[in-house]
Formats: C-alpha cells, sequence, structure tokens
C-alpha cells in the first residue's frame, strides 16, 4: 500500500488517521485510514461514510471510538472523496453499477489485514453507507454485529417523482446518458452552498460550521448531485435488499425523527424483521445523527459499542444469503 494524504489541517481538535491508497480489483483507487487506540484494541470498526461524504468527516467519531478501545477504518469510496473519480466532470457523483462498491468493500477488508488492525471487525454504516453495508453482509462480510445510522434502505421520493426515475433511468442507458446528473439535483456541493436554517442533515452549528469549512478549505473533498445511473442502481439495490430475509447477526439502527432524505417506512420494515436487532429514532434528528451535539453523539456511540461488546462471543457473518 502506498500513504495517502489525510488532510489533518481540517479536523479541528479530533484525533488524525494514517490514510492509504489502494485499488480494487477493476483498478479502480480508493482511499482508506485508520486510527488505533492506545493499548490492546477490542476489535475493529469498519466505517462505511454516505454519499458525499469522506474520511476526515469521521475523525471525531473514530476518535471516540479509539478513547472506547476500538481501532476503526474508514474509507473513501469509488467516485467521492479524493478516491479516483468516474465520469469527466467530477462533482457528478457516479458509479458505474451499484454492484462495484462491494469491490471497494473487499479491498477495504483485505487492507485493514495487511495492516494487521484487530479482529474481530464491526460494521457501522451511514446512509449509502448502510446500503453497501447491508449487501457486505449478505456477501459475507466478516464482521460480528452491524449498526448503522439513516441508512439508505430507501429514498425519500414523491408519487410523481419515483416513477419518473425508474423511466429516466432505464432511457438513459440506453441512450448512453446515464452519467449525466440527475435533473434537479444540483452540480454543487449541498453542504457547501445550503443555509444552516433548515438544513436536512444536522441540528448543530458547531458541526456545520466545520463540514462548510472542511470543503472550504479542501473543495477536491466536495460532490454534487448524482448521476441519474447512480440513482437508476440505487434504486435497484434498495428494492432487491428490502426483498431479502434479515441477515443473521445482531442489527442496531439509529434514524432521525425528523429524517427527510432517506425513507423511514423501510428502515422500520427492515428492523422489525430482524431478529436480536433493535432501532433507535433520535427525537427531533436529521439525517446525520452522528453529526449531532456532543451530548447526542455521545450517547449513540455508547450505545452502539455496547451493541458490538455484546456480539463480541458471535460467531463471525460467513454466510451469503437468499
Amino acid at each position: 500500500m502506498e500513504t495517502a494524504p489525510f488532510f489533518s489541517d481540517i479536523i479541528a481538535d479530533f484525533p488524525a488517521g494514517e490514510a492509504w491508497w489502494i485499488k480494487a480489483e477493476d483498478g479502480v483507487r480508493i482511499r482508506v485510514a485508520q486510527w488505533r487506540p492506545e493499548g490492546t484494541a477490542e476489535g475493529t470498526v469498519l466505517l462505511f461514510p454516505g454519499r458525499t461524504e469522506y474520511i476526515e468527516k469521521y475523525a471525531h467519531t473514530a476518535g471516540d471510538l479509539a478513547a472506547a478501545g476500538f481501532a476503526t477504518l474508514v474509507i473513501d469510496w469509488r467516485g467521492q472523496g479524493i478516491a479516483d473519480r468516474l465520469t469527466g466532470d467530477p462533482m457528478i457523483g457516479h458509479v458505474r453499477r451499484f454492484a462495484d462498491f462491494q469491490l471497494d468493500v473487499k479491498a477495504a477488508v483485505e487492507a485493514a489485514r495487511e495492516l494487521e488492525l484487530p479482529e474481530p471487525f464491526y460494521l457501522l454504516g451511514h446512509s449509502m453507507g448502510g446500503c453497501i453495508g447491508l449487501r457486505a453482509l449478505y456477501e459475507g462480510l466478516p464482521v460480528k454485529a452491524a449498526a448503522f445510522t439513516g441508512p439508505m434502505w430507501g429514498i425519500q421520493m414523491n408519487r410523481a417523482q419515483r416513477p419518473t426515475a425508474w423511466v429516466v433511468g432505464w432511457a438513459s442507458k440506453r441512450l448512453g446518458l446515464s452519467s449525466l446528473l440527475v435533473p434537479q439535483t444540483s452540480p454543487e456541493s449541498y453542504v457547501a452552498t445550503a443555509e444552516f436554517e433548515g438544513n436536512t442533515l444536522t441540528r448543530d452549528r458547531e458541526m456545520w460550521d466545520l463540514m462548510q469549512h472542511q470543503l472550504r478549505e479542501k473543495p477536491a473533498l466536495s460532490l454534487g448531485g448524482p448521476s441519474i445511473n447512480w440513482l437508476h442502481d440505487a434504486l435497484l439495490e434498495m428494492l432487491e435488499l428490502s426483498r431479502k430475509s434479515p441477515p443473521a447477526l445482531p442489527g442496531l439502527t439509529f434514524c432521525g425523527a425528523n429524517e427527510r432524505i432517506v425513507d423511514k417506512q423501510r428502515i422500520r420494515d427492515r428492523m422489525a424483521s430482524w431478529p436480536e436487532s433493535e432501532l433507535v429514532m433520535i427525537e427531533g434528528g436529521e439525517h446525520e445523527v452522528l453529526m449531532e451535539d456532543p451530548a447526542t453523539r455521545g450517547a449513540i456511540l455508547e450505545q452502539i459499542i455496547a451493541h458490538f461488546r455484546a456480539a463480541a462471543d458471535q460467531p463471525v457473518n460467513r454466510s451469503i444469503s437468499a
């Protein structure tokens, strides 16, 4: 592995990670970073960020996990962060196939083992990372337990938008237009351009200001709206996942009560059918509950850590579900 940049100058007073370039099987270059606790670690959290996100955004979460005795590996997915961008316009969040994210997962697990990060492994997935992570569980991701925040198991759309999205996605593949920006979405970063008041991500002004500062200082981390292909393949993936039986390992999910990005009903349905699982609604919370105020973040991380510790004696996930 080759050392990659880690932008320690944009993470305030949170602990810095160590970053590396790795390559997926298809040659796409992605970035991973590790954090380790002092002393012996209880295991390693594989932290899967959401769409538009990047490693440095989770320095505070990794720092809290390290303080609790867990190592963390965070990933820049293909098409975002400073991983390889996949279209001529780097501001469009594009992927050739949604299944390609599983190549990134495989490369990240291999990197965790090459770095000798301690097992057992645990999964923490946010938003799109929750969708990728759920699929990875069915593919045999070797973790003992999984936790999710605002998982993208469905996307909020009105009745008119959903059939339009399916038709446009289908047609774009046949017309060679699938890498274009989804109509009515912005080529600019939402965080960089939106106002704090009324934003759909966090109620915490300090975290909002930090996220905006990060993108002002490192515009290469910015990402705008998704491509038509990303949306079409994401809809297909979420529909397929909704039809599967729940994974055979303990699950814990947090969702903001004021969630306005992902589909809360899909989250409720999945968690209601999942044995050994719990859904926690965060009163007044928005989409990014790990970017809320310190008290909220601390309470969530405390429950996640307890969840992982309770699963320490569980068998490692090995199954590939139908």
